[in-house]
């Protein structure tokens, strides 16, 4: 479950949608997005326009298994055209929304993960376009800042896929994040109450909303805290302060990689 609503989730998504068509809508649609270099700003765009189509798709259907990506109604923008791409972009999401709505949050679809219902899906879309609205902000280099609610669910989130990935694929790199106690503390400056105090334990990453001594602190706003973790944010950036030992949060965000 997320911090937010299924019905405030399917909002988030057009709303945060629409953020990143307007930025995309002056920006150099070949050029490279810093934060995902195999990646123009188009495929960026093309990228999350599939990402909600195959979500939708799943939701309306009642999947009980992947949607092949073949099987995603109009999963192409069809052109290069800056005004066909926004209006793809804008059907896609439109297009979700209406299937998640439909469905309601407890409806049983297939996902990859540790919830099996439509309302996985509205958080995970929602949360994908967060992250993905950074890079294109990035790339087009224009301000980027995250509500609270949406920049500590995205790290919660995370936090929850790594745990995840470390029971149902053990033998991957998160494998290594199995450690002897040692700690992170990340401290949002600027939301009260924005803190998360993770150990590496035996038996796998645990965490908790408050705060304490670490081995390592991250510190600075919600939204650039959110950024490094997610690793669209370099953690020797003059926007954030590393207290402690460094090394260990390059070792965490090393093997968080995935996704």
């Amino acid at each position: 479950m997320g911090l937010l609503t299924h019905e405030r989730y399917c909002d988030e998504i057009i709303r945060l949608t629409g953020e990143l068509r307007a930025t995309l809508r002056d920006a150099d649609l070949g050029a490279t997005v810093p934060t995902c270099p195999d990646w123009t700003l188009r495929e960026l765009a093309g990228h999350v326009g599939r990402a909600h189509r195959w979500a939708g798709e799943i939701v309306r259907t009642r999947a009980a298994e992947a949607v092949p990506d073949e099987k995603v109604p109009d999963n192409s923008p069809g052109s290069d055209d800056p005004a066909a791409l926004d209006a793809w972009l804008a059907d896609g999401a439109a297009g979700t929304v209406a299937a998640l709505r439909e469905a309601g949050p407890d409806a049983g679809v297939w996902s990859w993960a540790w919830d099996h219902s439509a309302g996985f899906w509205a958080r995970r879309m929602a949360l994908e376009t967060v992250v993905h609205l950074a890079d294109a902000a990035l790339a087009a280099r224009v301000p980027y800042t995250m509500t609270p609610e949406l920049a500590a669910d995205t790290i919660d989130e995370w936090l929850e896929i790594v745990r995840f990935a470390q029971d149902a694929y053990p033998d991957r790199e998160n494998g290594e994040l199995r450690a002897d106690g040692r700690t992170l503390h990340l401290h949002a400056t600027d939301v009260p109450g924005a803190e998360w105090l993770i150990e590496l334990g035996a038996d796998g990453v645990t965490w908790s909303r408050a705060h304490g001594k670490a081995d390592v602190a991250l510190r600075g706003t919600l939204t650039d805290v959110m950024l490094v973790f997610n690793r669209r944010l370099a953690p020797d950036s003059d926007r954030v302060e590393v207290l402690g030992d460094a090394g260990l949060l390059d070792f965490w965000l090393a093997r968080t990689s995935f996704g």
